[in-house]
Order: structure tokens, then C-alpha cells, then sequence
């Protein structure tokens, strides 16, 4: 199961992620067990702070450039594997973004990957992502946004998973796994007393925990059977109140304050799934099922079971060009908050869908190019948003030209757009009343050089 998280979340994470691309271009392995790597680009950005349609103040464009170096470390042996990864991208704002002290964002991601083969039969690795940064596109650990605006100050994003494969017999085998997701943004402040909106810390600062175990039957040389059960625990860290607003707390359960680990939640996942390889060039893999979730701290929730999806396909149609797919249905973390006057419930999450392409070509020999897409729609439970959606649009295109294995230079665009009906409440663009729908335009130009 954890194999396809981390084959959606690659590829969903570039999606509209100008800084990340850029990251990725310089993690690329080469014959030496180290490489070093430096991404110079220019860049526009029309909306660099996300900001609603009707938030003309906070509607700021701004030319920039960055500068990325990155270093990489390899190792291989007959029986381990092991790569570090770290990019430093320091990036320059002509015009300042809402809520910086400077100019400057200095995002910081670091990587790691073991592999270890104990014997031909028991195989373990160990993976870890780590990120400062402020897009929530690099601020995520799938391919599903909690978030969807940029967040000021160094933010944190660690996700980590050790993965364990057993080979009882020619045909049936087990995998067990742990993976645990950190979150820590810096958006933080909001009052004792319920006077202020929600900080986004308060909504999403956080750690997850899962655990999952699969039984594996090799039904046919192409086709392995999975049925597998997954635990989660979702534990808010901030204690903050989250049903403040400008004009006091919106009244909550019982007429009470409440505090982020009201959202605390520990879910139990039951699914069948099944890997095939239909042929050498095209691969696929489902997980159906469903989810039964308690949320502990909130005495008007009702636990209630909920279905559960993960799929993804891979067609390598020519050298060095494929399309990849995925769609992903299961329950996230989400940034909005609110309280039905009514019956006291509170929005504890929300139900997504969403669904992933990726497509490279190499059109000539030293030209490539790359389109990338996401659509995500997220429902709300609970509170006075209970069955609101939003709908996220994500759309990203580059070419890159390569002068040599050493030298490229790419150009690119991204498109990012919200339609929502839902309004700001949290601190990050406070006192608006604004509903946060927004477009994003981002072009971008530059060279990476590699050694």
C-alpha cells in the first residue's frame, strides 16, 4: 500500500510546484556516488500570495529568481542501497509577500532512501522526506492539499515510512509498514479567549501515525491479490482555540471554546486490492475499501464508516516518454473550520477526491517535455460547512532542452485556481469576510548544471 502513496505523492508534489520542479531536476542520479547541482531561474508569479478574488490588497504579482544548489550521496552494495539528497533553494521576491520580513525565502529539502535485502525473502526499506518551505504543494505528504494558499515563515513538512516484505511461500507473502507525517506552520497566535480567528497552526499543525499489514497472494506470474488492514491516528498539536472569530467565539458544543485537538481521530481501514502487470510498458494498481472513523474529542461527531480508494497506472510508451494516472477518494485534514449554531457539530475534516496525470515526452533527442495535472474536490463533514465543496484545479507545463548530460535549460508554466463558496477564517488573511477563491499564473526560465 505505502508503494503507491509514495509513486502518487512524486508525482502530485510537482504538480504545481514551480520550486519543487525544480528541486527534482537536481536529485537526478548519475554513474558517480555523488553529484553536486545548481538550478538558476527567473521567474513571475501573479498572485504570489494565493489571495481571494475579492482581497484586492493582499493581490500582489511579482517578478523573482532563485538559486538552487543541491548535493547528492549514493551508495550500493550487493545487499543495500542507500541515497541522501539535500537542495537549498534561495529565492528572491521583487515584490514582498504578505506576512515575510524580507525579500528572501530560504526552503531547505532533504531526502533519504535505504534498502536493505536480508535474504531473497525478507526485504526492508526506510524512506523520509523533510521540508521548510511555504507552497503548499512542497507542504504536503500525498497528493491531497489540507491547504491550498502559500503560508508565510518556515513551515515544516517530515514524512518518514519504514516498510517490511516477508516471502513466506512461492505464492503468498506479507508486508507490514509505519509512516508517520509531521506538520508544523508557523501561522500561529490566535487568542485564549476566541477573539481572533483560528491560526493556521491551530487548524493544521499535526502528526500522523499509520500503520498497515497486507496479505499478498501471487495469484498469476502478472497478477498479486492484496487484502490489507491500515490504523491511523491523527493527533492535533497547537491547543489552540478554533472557533474564534473577530466578534468572539462562534458558539460550540455546549457554548464552549474549542481547542484544535478536538479533532483528534484514530481510523481503521479494511481493502482488497490487486497489482497487475498487463505488459512490460504498462502497469496498474487499485485498493478499494472503506474506513471507520472516531473522533474522540468531539462528543457531537458521529463515527460514522466511510469509502476508501487509491489507484494508479504507468504506460512507458517510448524511451525516455510515459504517462503516468491516479485517483485517490479518502478523508484529509483541511484548513476550514466551522460550528453549527444548530446542533453544536464541527467540521472535523473533509472527504477528497482527487484525481492525477503526468505525462513526458521526449519530442527530439534533446528536447523533452512535460505536462502535469490535478483536480481535487474536497467536501466538508460537520459544522455549518457540512456538505460544501471546493473544487482545486492544478495544471503545469515545461520543455526542457538538454545541451548536454551536464547542461538544460527549461522555461515553464503553472496554473493554479480555487473555486470555493467557503470564507477565510483563519489569521493568515484575518478580518476579509472574503471568500478565498483565486486563480494563480506562474511562468518561469532557467538553466541547471550538473556534476
Amino acid at each position: 500500500m505505502n508503494k503507491i502513496v509514495a509513486s502518487v505523492g512524486v508525482v502530485a508534489i510537482g504538480a504545481s510546484g514551480l520550486h519543487a520542479a525544480a528541486a527534482a531536476e537536481l536529485t537526478q542520479e548519475g554513474a558517480k556516488p555523488w553529484s553536486v547541482s545548481v538550478a538558476l531561474r527567473g521567474f513571475y508569479d501573479d498572485n504570489v500570495n494565493a489571495a481571494p478574488n475579492g482581497v484586492s490588497l493582499a493581490h500582489r504579482s511579482t517578478f523573482g529568481f532563485s538559486a538552487s544548489p543541491g548535493i547528492s550521496l549514493g551508495w550500493q552494495t550487493e545487499q543495500t542501497s542507500i541515497s541522501l539528497g539535500y537542495v537549498l533553494a534561495a529565492i528572491y521576491y521583487e515584490h514582498r509577500p504578505v506576512g515575510e520580513t524580507s525579500n528572501w525565502d530560504l526552503d531547505h529539502t532533504f531526502n533519504l532512501s535505504l534498502d536493505h535485502s536480508f535474504s531473497e525473502r525478507y526485504r526492508a526499506n526506510v524512506r523520509d522526506s523533510f521540508v521548510v518551505g511555504q507552497e503548499p504543494d512542497t507542504l504536503r505528504a500525498g497528493n491531497v492539499f489540507s491547504s491550498f494558499q502559500r503560508v508565510p515563515g518556515n513551515n515544516i513538512r517530515n514524512f518518514g515510512s519504514v516498510t517490511f516484505d516477508a516471502t513466506l511461500t512461492p505464492l503468498f507473502g506479507l508486508e507490514a509498514g509505519f509512516a508517520n507525517a509531521w506538520y508544523d506552520y508557523k501561522d500561529t497566535g490566535s487568542a485564549p479567549d476566541g477573539s481572533t480567528p483560528p491560526s493556521l497552526a491551530g487548524l493544521l499543525n499535526r502528526l500522523e501515525n499509520t500503520f498497515h499489514l497486507d496479505g499478498r497472494w501471487q495469484w498469476r506470474p502478472e497478477t498479486t491479490l492484496v487484502l490489507g488492514y491500515q490504523f491511523s491516528e491523527i493527533s492535533y498539536t497547537e491547543n489552540e482555540v478554533i472557533n474564534g472569530s473577530i466578534n468572539g467565539p462562534v458558539s460550540g458544543p455546549g457554548g464552549q471554546l474549542v481547542y484544535s485537538n478536538s479533532r483528534d481521530n484514530r481510523s481503521q481501514y479494511g481493502y482488497i486490492g490487486v497489482d497487475h502487470t498487463f505488459r512490460p510498458d504498462l502497469t496498474g494498481s487499485l485498493r478499494a475499501g472503506g474506513r471507520y472513523n472516531d473522533y474522540y474529542n468531539d462528543t457531537t461527531s458521529q463515527n460514522e464508516p466511510s469509502p476508501y480508494v487509491m489507484a494508479s497506472a504507468r504506460y512507458t510508451y517510448m524511451t525516455e516518454s510515459y504517462v503516468e494516472a491516479g485517483v485517490t477518494y479518502d478523508r484529509s485534514a483541511t484548513d476550514l473550520f466551522s460550528v453549527n449554531s444548530s446542533n453544536g457539530s464541527i467540521t472535523t475534516d473533509a472527504q477528497s477526491v482527487s484525481a492525477w496525470a503526468n505525462w513526458s515526452h521526449r519530442i527530439i533527442p534533446k528536447v523533452y517535455g512535460n505536462l502535469m495535472a490535478q483536480l481535487q474536490n474536497s467536501t466538508y463533514n460537520g459544522g455549518a460547512l457540512e456538505n460544501e465543496a471546493d473544487m482545486y484545479y492544478l495544471l503545469g507545463l515545461s520543455l526542457e532542452y538538454r545541451f548536454s548530460p551536464n547542461f538544460s535549460a527549461s522555461v515553464g508554466y503553472n496554473y493554479d485556481r480555487l473555486d470555493s463558496s467557503s470564507v477565510i477564517n483563519s489569521t493568515q488573511l484575518a478580518n476579509t469576510g472574503a471568500q478565498r477563491s483565486f486563480d494563480r499564473n506562474r511562468v518561469y526560465l532557467g538553466v541547471t548544471a550538473t556534476y
